[in-house]
């Protein structure tokens, strides 16, 4: 992996004043934009499967040397993978010694719940064409 810094997407904003839903409110184009590289970064299995290992091991963090052995890809294509969910917001990575420590960001999730979820107390709509 790179030494270099690169720029966390989304990194110093909160949920509430991040953006509005997309059910409330339509994105303008920034928003659309950061959004995009999220939904593009999840948009992967391979990273899909990535995030929700990290986000459900025990005590918040996981090495990458427990991550590796659970794909049949090499280690620098997981590292690329990585890379990706961390330049998203999604993950934080932390090097110790020869190995690096991955945790959720949990503001990303956060934010990407509130912009799927509808408003409170608006009831469901029906399809158009579904009702008897």
């Amino acid at each position: 992996m790179s030494n270099q810094e690169l720029p966390v997407i989304g990194q110093a904003t909160t949920v509430e004043g991040c953006c509005p839903g997309l059910l409330s409110a339509p994105l303008d184009e920034d928003q659309a934009a950061l959004l995009a590289k999220v939904f593009k970064a999840l948009g992967d299995p391979v990273r899909l499967r990535l995030l929700s290992m990290i986000a459900s091991r025990e005590g918040g963090e996981v090495c990458v040397c427990d991550l590796t052995p659970a794909f049949d890809l090499s280690q620098p294509t997981i590292s690329h993978h990585l890379r990706l969910l961390r330049e998203a917001g999604l993950i934080a990575s932390e090097r110790r010694g020869t190995w690096v420590y991955y945790r959720l960001l949990p503001e990303m999730t956060d934010r990407l719940a509130g912009v799927l979820t509808r408003p409170a107390g608006e009831p469901l709509s029906e399809p158009a064409g579904l009702s008897a």
